[in-house]
């Protein structure tokens, strides 16, 4: 690793590449629901989206909401001084249960879809207590 990158700081990184395929992958199914132009458009009124665009659209407003908190986390626990094998394993733990949430979402995938999210919201709740208890 480059120096001063900490785990937590390229877990952040890979959530990027996280948020890229959620993008790309509603995006695509946008397209292929409304075509190119329908994409392009204003995209006012109700579409005609299938059900796994919608899922796939709901998935990234997710990610998106989530992504806010994780983020947080990892500036909290860097700024403290808090970096350790604990919070390294949440970061990863958090970028795995996201990775694996999209096509959880995505396909249907009941609990699953409802574990993964609360996996990567426990891991990240516990990087912010390391990161408050470490910067007392």
């Amino acid at each position: 690793m480059a120096a001063g990158l900490t785990p937590e700081l390229a877990a952040l990184a890979a959530t990027v590449l996280i948020h890229l395929a959620a993008v790309g992958w509603s995006q695509a199914a946008l397209t292929r629901d409304v075509g190119p132009r329908g994409n392009m458009g204003p995209r006012d009124g109700d579409l005609p989206l299938s059900q796994q665009t919608l899922r796939l659209r709901r998935a990234l407003a997710n990610h998106v909401e989530n992504t806010g908190l994780f983020l947080t986390a990892v500036v909290l626990v860097s700024l403290t001084g808090s970096n350790s094998w604990f919070t390294a394993a949440c970061a990863w733990v958090y970028v795995a249960a996201r990775a694996l949430y999209l096509p959880g979402y995505a396909f249907g995938w009941v609990p699953g879809r409802s574990i993964l999210f609360t996996i990567g919201l426990v891991a990240t709740l516990a990087m912010v207590a390391a990161g408050v208890a470490g910067g007392v």
